[in-house]
């Protein structure tokens, strides 16, 4: 009979990103209600079982789409895309796939930027609401 070996307990893995953009949605429904009406959150990451990984790939999911979408026309531009990570150093790198689209996104006349926490992404959010509404003519 083999002796009981007690294995190491892991820590659970902490979200940190997820809780940081989670605040900075907080601070927009309070500071910004026009803003929370129609800023959202694009679901691409996280783990999911393959079978469900590949559903979603079917119908339409892409690597690489930034987090936050804010569909407000400012300054020329369509409107503003968000790659939120982490503040430093929990931040992850921005992979190769994000940098793709987040330069499709810019060449298609839309504002896609990467925010380091909270703190950067309300205040690049703010720059981007003082920018002049973009008019749109028939």
């Amino acid at each position: 009979m083999k002796p009981y070996v007690v294995k190491p307990v892991r820590a659970p893995r902490i979200d940190w990103e997820g809780k940081e953009q989670a605040a900075l949605m907080l601070e927009i429904e309070l500071r910004m209600p026009d803003v929370a009406a129609l800023i959202y959150h694009v679901p691409n990451g996280g783990h999911r079982h393959v079978a469900v990984a590949k559903e979603l790939k079917k119908q339409g999911v892409r690597a690489g789409i930034p987090d936050l979408v804010l569909p407000m026309a400012r300054g020329g531009y369509f409107g503003l895309y968000i790659e939120f990570k982490a503040t430093p150093p929990k931040d992850a790198p921005v992979s190769a796939e994000q940098h793709a689209r987040i330069q499709a996104l810019n060449a298609q006349g839309y504002l896609a930027i990467v925010c380091r926490g909270h703190f950067d992404a309300m205040e690049q959010l703010r720059a981007y609401l003082r920018l002049v509404p973009t008019r749109v003519s028939a």
